[in-house]
């Protein structure tokens, strides 16, 4: 008999703004800042997906704004001996902290849309960043 694989619920946010018309989005460092990726972490279970992927974006990358409630996207990987299922949301960027939980740990950076395509991981992310132009209709 297999043994069965648990899941975890997670979700993250694609940090943008609009600077002279053109996206550009934020992404932040593993801890071992070996990669670009997005904010994530497990969804809480007194919040929504996306007020909990609001909150880890604060505290990995000390981003305030407006995260929309619909899903743009979604992806699996393999951690904590087991599935993680991540859904990803849009988040306005409003205003960075320059001080913020885990600023010792990660690096933070803006990108231009074609720059973030080029260096996030996985290869999901890469893909909703492809459509944001759509979606944003920019």
């Amino acid at each position: 008999m297999g043994k069965e694989s648990a899941y975890i619920e997670q979700s993250a946010v694609i940090p943008y703004r609009l600077r002279d018309g053109e996206i550009e989005i934020l992404l932040i460092t593993t801890r071992k800042k070996k990669r670009w990726i997005i904010p994530k972490g497990i969804v809480e279970p007194h919040m929504t997906p996306h007020a909990s992927a609001a909150q880890e974006a604060l505290e990995e990358a000390g981003i305030i704004g407006e995260v929309f409630s619909e899903v743009v996207g979604s992806y699996t990987y393999q951690k904590f001996g087991g599935t993680c299922r991540v859904k990803v949301f849009l988040l306005r960027v409003d205003l960075l902290q320059p001080c913020w939980l885990e600023d010792q740990d990660r690096d933070r950076r803006w990108f231009s849309l074609s720059q973030a395509i080029e260096q996030v991981q996985p290869v999901e992310i890469q893909k909703m960043l492809k459509k944001l132009p759509t979606r944003l209709q920019v």
